[in-house]
């Protein structure tokens, strides 16, 4: 058997054997991902009845899927991902590359105007294996996300986006923080812990 059929298999096993994948097949969420803003939003009260919530790297769906059910029909869900995101009741899907300038127009025309409420970035990118390329792809995606959020959060307005720990984080986080009023960082107990992936939690965009 291939090294990268051992891999496979070690990842499958892990996959399948972990209590979040069992519990989101078991309760209907679309990923694992769902726990994650679940832990977030109990801590930090991110999603309240009215919001406007924008869900950048959307697909599957698990953190719009939350938003949704948690809104219950008073509020706004806008998901954005390159991928293809079947349909959410609550959720208005935009599928396109939210790098291209095409996309982040009709994304702004989706808001109309209104000052977002929780900007959520759980945006990743293809993973080479090469730690410098794929640094420097996951940074490229964060700063979006945070020059995004600057434009349409209100003055009370959060970002909660993920974030990969290594080359280029303490210099992000030095920039977040000129950027908010109030940053955190969790590491929710839904994310595997040998994964680099941490949560960036900031509010109250500086003018």
């Amino acid at each position: 058997m291939s090294r990268r059929s051992k891999s496979s298999g070690a990842w499958l096993r892990e996959h399948f054997d972990d209590p979040y994948v069992q519990r989101a097949q078991k309760e209907g969420w679309r990923s694992r991902a769902a726990f994650k803003l679940e832990e977030l939003d109990g801590a930090e009260r991110l999603i309240f009845p009215g919001a406007t919530v924008i869900d950048l790297g959307a697909a599957p769906g698990g953190w719009s899927q939350y938003a949704a059910r948690k809104l219950a029909g008073n509020g706004t869900v806008i998901a954005v991902d390159l991928l293809p995101m079947p349909e959410l009741a609550g959720v208005t899907f935009l599928q396109g590359d939210f790098r291209e300038q095409a996309v982040l127009d009709a994304l702004l025309e989706l808001i109309s105007g209104r000052r977002v409420d929780l900007v959520m970035s759980d945006m990743a990118p293809n993973m080479s294996g090469v730690d410098v390329v794929d640094h420097a792809r996951a940074a490229d995606l964060e700063e979006l996300a945070l020059d995004f959020s600057r434009k349409v959060l209100g003055p009370d307005g959060t970002l909660v986006m993920k974030l990969f720990q290594g080359a280029g984080f303490q210099e992000l986080l030095a920039d977040a923080r000129r950027r908010f009023g109030q940053v955190r960082i969790r590491k929710p107990k839904a994310s595997r812990q040998r994964s680099s992936e941490a949560y960036l939690v900031a509010r109250k965009p500086r003018a």
